[in-house]
């Protein structure tokens, strides 16, 4: 099988039993170790992964972090686990950092079992970076970050390789970051940067700034979907329809997408954020429907998750304008939404109950 399709296999596998992953030591078992071994090292061999690694470091005696992974009897990967869906921040990644710092090794990875997230030490020799070069998602991930995390496989892993690129995936990401942030909220520097040739010898006033700032964020969304709507386009094609029918299923890729108009809306752009939000609530969901049935319909103010693609049976709101400010809508038995905080995406699963409910209210009408 595939390196890719082993990937697939694991996530369907994560997407069905997830509700059912409670602590650290689940993780670890269920999702952390599976992903080791599919990148070829062998997890019940101790000389190859060593569980709880512990060092002396400092002051501090008996530092562990949960695996490392061991060339030549050198530590060249370590990982440090947090239950699935716990929030990973780098405030809760001590033990790797000290423990990155009394080792050989130069990757450090922290993880939920769902995100992985890739450190090495770019900015100063010795010392793990505090922002990763590398992010893989279990259950949304693409062509490009399966061939990143390929690197790290036993019979590709080579120190000087990733190094070369760690660098270049890490300002790519930040990039990527900074233009997400500037489509829905530009900045007055770069409404100024755009504008300037436009604006000509005209004062940048509060009222031009007002007018460009809006044209900005609207040519953002028109180009983006644009170019959707060219690959959808592609997609329909007969040349294309004849290559899919010999292609492998795709798990976690793309979301069930309702069907657009011919004339989509320019300002409705479905975001990276809103995708993941969408496999997590099917993920939820699959305890009790098949993931088939759920369906995202996009609007400019939100994100509807619906049952059946059916507008009258809301399971949940993706409120992702504002990155800054993520909100989900969860509805109760009358239909009413209610707007909830969340840190993270993966905060989503905090509500995984709520979530279940609310597709289970919809059954008894089915029979």
């Amino acid at each position: 099988m595939d390196f890719i399709d082993q990937l697939r296999v694991l996530a369907t596998r994560i997407s069905t039993t997830r509700a059912l992953i409670q602590t650290e030591e689940a993780t670890k078992n269920a999702m952390v170790m599976p992903l080791i071994q599919i990148l070829g090292y062998n997890v019940f061999d101790p000389l190859e992964v060593t569980p709880e690694i512990v060092a002396d470091v400092g002051t501090k005696k008996g530092e562990k972090v949960d695996y490392a992974i061991l060339r030549d009897g050198k530590p060249i990967i370590l990982f440090e686990c947090k239950k699935a869906g716990a929030e990973l921040s780098i405030n809760h990644a001590g033990q790797l950092f000290r423990y990155f710092h009394v080792t050989a090794a130069r990757f450090g990875v922290l993880t939920n079992g769902l995100v992985y997230r890739f450190f090495t030490d770019l900015e100063q020799p010795n010392k793990m970076d505090e922002k990763p070069f590398f992010e893989f998602n279990v259950l949304d991930f693409k062509d490009r970050d399966v061939e990143e995390l390929k690197k790290f496989a036993k019979s590709a892993f080579d120190l000087d390789t990733i190094l070369t690129t760690a660098n270049e995936l890490k300002y790519t990401r930040a990039i990527q970051t900074r233009l997400t942030e500037w489509m829905h909220q530009p900045t007055e520097e770069f409404v100024k940067l755009v504008s300037a040739d436009l604006v000509g010898n005209r004062r940048f006033t509060p009222a031009i700034r007002d007018q460009f700032t809006s044209i900005t964020r609207r040519a953002f969304d028109q180009l983006i979907s644009e170019r959707i709507n060219e690959r959808l386009k592609g997609a329909m094609a007969p040349e294309a329809i004849s290559i899919s029918d010999h292609a492998p299923a795709v798990v976690a890729e793309q979301p069930a997408v309702a069907t657009p108009p011919l004339l989509a809306d320019p300002l409705i752009v479905t975001t990276p954020e809103e995708i993941e939000g969408f496999h997590i609530i099917r993920a939820i969901v699959r305890e009790v429907i098949p993931g088939k049935r759920v369906f995202m319909r996009d609007a400019q103010s939100y994100c509807a998750v619906l049952l059946d693609d059916n507008n009258r049976k809301p399971i949940c709101r993706l409120r992702f304008n504002n990155l800054q400010k993520l909100r989900l809508g969860i509805f109760n038995q009358d239909k009413e939404e209610e707007q909830l905080d969340l840190g993270s995406i993966d905060d989503i699963y905090s509500f995984a109950d709520r979530i279940k409910a609310t597709v289970t209210s919809y059954l008894p009408q089915e029979a």
